[in-house]
């Protein structure tokens, strides 16, 4: 089989990771095709190995902005396509416009699809740009010939706003790198902790409204005001007007939330040390299609504090503490509940430290390239069950 994938709109972030470890998984693969295609920007295809089946083909417009992007899509991929004998397109990156066949893509971003969350913005060019995805992505996604959802809980809630689906559709959760994987150490009592020796409870996320860190500082501040010697750790990058509600809280708290650390963003491959610098893992965000940074956590053998919301439960399972993260009392709750019992720390830190071990990018690879050769022979699929 000849393969094309069309990266064009992959830039940064999880969709660059999820291509990079696919192809990598793909390695393994190599007797099941002949040619893998892959048309992206330069800074995108100079992250990808080089590799015997692979051919990147690099374009100057694909560098452009998102317009100049659409439209290289719509009137020329199909025929590029065509040219190299491609018998299945994978669009990785949601949008597509053209008129190859068949052709699969993939639900990756909730935000356009969850209108409780896409109000946070206000009147607002990112409440605008989630509109404009949302109408884009439902015009795309009705017109392919497989869907790939990251989860159940994505599932569910893309088809209630775009209705039945025509072509073929599956759940392929993303994996996990090993390098994450920490097995949990033994965990203390509280009394063992002290402002010298602070106990760490680390957030890795972007600062965003749906991510909720404010409510998390308000929480932390409430647990110092009880006498525990807790400090937050806020890494990843930020949206500027949710950047400035963490820092009035900051303000508003004890101390004016000196135990607040915000280190910003940290390079994806440098990642994994920071969690073992922390005692419990937390996550707020109140939406989410597959969230791999919740993932990241559980490897890190870390204990974790999280939201219950969205496709959380689904892939944390039983092995955590839940609260609602829009109510900081709640989110305090959660993390004492934690911090008072070493045992249940321990014991939750195992089972989720092994339940993340069932994650993997090399079955993602297996069961993404299993799919994309039902859809090219036109077979019957059905979803796999996370």
């Amino acid at each position: 089989m000849i393969l094309g994938i069309d990266a064009s709109n992959l830039r940064d972030g999880g969709g660059v990771t999820h291509l990079i470890e696919f192809l990598n998984g793909m390695n393994s693969l190599v007797n099941e095709f002949s040619r893998v295609y892959i048309w992206g920007g330069k800074s995108t295809l100079n992250r990808l190995t080089d590799r015997s089946w692979l051919s990147k083909v690099h374009l100057p417009i694909l560098d452009k902005k998102l317009p100049f992007r659409i439209f290289w899509q719509k009137f020329r991929l199909s025929k590029l396509a065509k040219e190299v004998h491609c018998e299945v397109l994978f669009i990785p990156g949601s949008l597509y416009l053209g008129n190859f066949k068949p052709v699969v893509t993939m639900s990756r971003n909730m935000l356009p699809f969850e209108l409780t969350e896409l109000k946070r913005y206000g009147l607002s060019s990112v409440s605008i740009r989630l509109l404009f995805l949302r109408w884009m992505q439902t015009y795309s996604f009705k017109r392919v010939d497989g869907l790939i959802f990251l989860s159940q809980y994505a599932c569910g809630s893309v088809i209630r706003v775009t209705g039945k689906i025509s072509g073929k559709t599956c759940t392929i959760p993303h994996g996990l790198n090993p390098r994450f994987l920490q097995a949990p150490k033994k965990q203390s009592s509280i009394n063992e902790y002290s402002e010298e020796k602070p106990f760490r409870i680390l957030y890795v996320s972007i600062i965003d409204y749906y991510k909720h860190q404010w409510k998390v500082v308000e929480a932390v501040s409430l647990l110092r005001e009880k006498g525990f010697p807790v400090e937050l750790e806020l890494v990843g990058p930020s949206y500027p007007p949710a950047l400035k509600r963490v820092k009035k809280a900051k303000l508003k708290s004890n101390d004016n939330g000196t135990w607040v650390h915000y280190h910003g963003s940290i390079p994806f491959e440098e990642l994994h040390l920071i969690y073992l610098q922390a005692e419990l893992g937390l996550f707020a965000s109140s939406c989410e299609n597959m969230p791999n940074i919740l993932l990241e956590t559980m490897a890190s053998g870390l204990p974790i504090a999280c939201s219950n919301r969205g496709p959380m439960p689904e892939v944390l399972g039983e092995t955590g503490v839940y609260f609602d993260p829009e109510k900081s009392l709640d989110i305090a709750r959660a993390i004492q509940e934690l911090i008072d019992s070493p045992q249940l720390r321990e014991d939750l830190a195992h089972a989720s430290y092994k339940r993340a071990q069932q994650f993997s990018w090399q079955r993602c690879a297996n069961e993404t390239f299993g799919f994309l050769k039902d859809v090219n022979s036109q077979k019957d699929s059905t979803c796999a069950v996370l």
